[in-house]
């Protein structure tokens, strides 16, 4: 049997097995899959990794904790949610990854998250394991004391669980600063100590500077680092970016410095297209509209005449250069993939959690558009939530400049290992070149443990 057959066909084996195991987790199937088809061949010219099972044990989380949060809203009901957190692999350092908040929450959104992170982590270079974790209540149309009862009630169970060497939060859809300073006040009150167990902190009581920033910014340096592969840049391209939340507007703030068009933002009610740019000013109001008046997107196209909105779609028809999906989990499509395809797409960098997928993924590998992955293109946030970390554990600041750079090395670091790996005759597929790049790490260090 030829090599590409018998990958194959061992990759079908493999999810056969997984999926038996971890009956209708959809988006955890995805996230495994697109990691074995790039990792299988490696595997099998690496008998070790096979032998010791590796593959089969990073699929595997360590341990998931599911617990009820019971909690008073404004009227006095008593509500219930359901919480989880999955702690999945904390071979080269103590878990790490953000809690969410939302109602669409499930455990297989939780695993395929927490197992994205096992990779992301490993590629930061920072010493940190891989957790996911979050409830199904959604914060949104509550008020200040109900997020706060809910986020006290969780915390009561969840700080068993984590700690500074062993499990560190941070935040996610939904959580934002507000519910990280009620968790992180409660854990103080029952432990009965100041300890750097949540990242995403206020900058008055342990946070640190640009992890706001974080993961939009380092999203578009990676695509940075990409184009200057093929000796190109971001100044003067049209760019596309979904969402409205952090991560997004913090992109739109980066390519907006950098000398970029962006033409689009969007929200769980459509998105719009402004084709003069959204410059500094109009990202301002975006910003106060967003996280401030909590308003929707269709109110930037009521308050700047020339932009358009289309309810209840996605921004993936509008032709541009450079595309940053930074809204949710599957919200590029096959279809879409052609589309920008066919409208002339030089590259994307995922700023959201497997944005696109797998048949999407496909489609820009195929034509050779430049795919940066989530594990890579969006690793600023834990990378800076690492480096929040150490000036805790070390009773320091760095200033805005010196974590700036920081993250500006580490993501070239990050680029430089998919490239690695992933480089093939002039093109490099950064999805192999990440998923091998984030692998090799944590796979050693689980041979050097031996059989646990």
């Amino acid at each position: 049997m030829d090599p590409d057959r018998k990958a194959r066909a061992e990759v079908n084996k493999f999810m056969r097995g997984l999926i038996r195991r971890n009956p209708g987790e959809k988006e955890f199937h995805q996230a495994v899959l697109e990691v074995t088809e790039t990792l299988m061949p490696f595997i099998l010219d690496h008998p070790s990794y096979r032998q010791a099972q590796i593959l089969e044990r990073m699929t595997e989380p360590d341990r998931i904790v599911i617990f009820r949060v019971t909690w008073e809203d404004d009227n006095g009901e008593i509500r219930a949610n359901r919480a989880w957190r999955v702690q999945f692999n904390n071979s080269i350092g103590p878990y790490k990854g953000g809690m969410r908040f939302h109602p669409d929450v499930t455990l297989s959104v939780l695993k395929f998250l927490g197992f994205e992170q096992v990779f992301k982590n490993s590629l930061t270079g920072l010493p940190m394991g891989g957790a996911k974790g979050g409830s199904n209540f959604n914060p949104k149309g509550k008020s200040d004391r109900e997020v706060m009862r809910f986020c006290h009630s969780l915390m009561i169970e969840l700080h068993r669980h984590i700690g500074e060497d062993t499990d560190v939060p941070a935040g996610d859809i939904g959580v934002g600063p507000r519910e990280i300073s009620y968790m992180f006040g409660q854990y103080k009150r029952m432990e009965n100590r100041w300890a750097g167990i949540l990242t995403g902190k206020g900058l008055n009581y342990g946070g640190s500077l640009v992890r706001t920033e974080a993961t939009g910014y380092g999203t578009v340096y990676f695509m940075q680092n990409m184009l200057e592969t093929r000796g190109d840049g971001i100044a003067g391209k049209v760019c596309s970016v979904s969402g409205s939340g952090n991560v997004a507007l913090y992109a739109i703030e980066k390519l907006i410095e950098l000398g970029a068009k962006v033409v689009t933002a969007s929200d769980s009610g459509g998105f719009i297209h402004d084709p003069d740019g959204i410059d500094a000013d109009k990202l301002a109001w975006l910003k106060e509209l967003k996280e401030v008046r909590r308003g929707r997107i269709h109110e930037y196209a009521e308050h700047f005449p020339h932009a358009t909105f289309y309810p209840g779609e996605r921004p993936w028809k509008v032709k541009v250069d450079l595309a940053f999906p930074c809204a949710t989990q599957n919200e590029i499509h096959v279809e879409d993939a052609e589309t920008l395809v066919e409208n002339g797409l030089i590259a994307i960098a995922e700023g959201a959690n497997m944005p696109s997928d797998l048949a999407a993924v496909h489609t820009f590998l195929a034509h050779g558009v430049l795919f940066g992955p989530a594990k890579a293109a969006n690793a600023g946030g834990v990378a800076v939530s690492g480096l929040e970390q150490t000036q805790n554990a070390q009773r320091i600041t760095w200033t805005r400049e010196e974590v700036d750079e920081r993250l500006r090395r580490i993501m070239s670091d990050i680029h430089r290992k998919c490239v690695e790996y992933g480089a093939d005759n002039g093109y490099v597929n950064y999805v192999r070149g990440a998923n091998i790049a984030g692998f090799i790490k944590v796979a050693d260090a689980m041979l050097a443990y031996g059989v646990v």
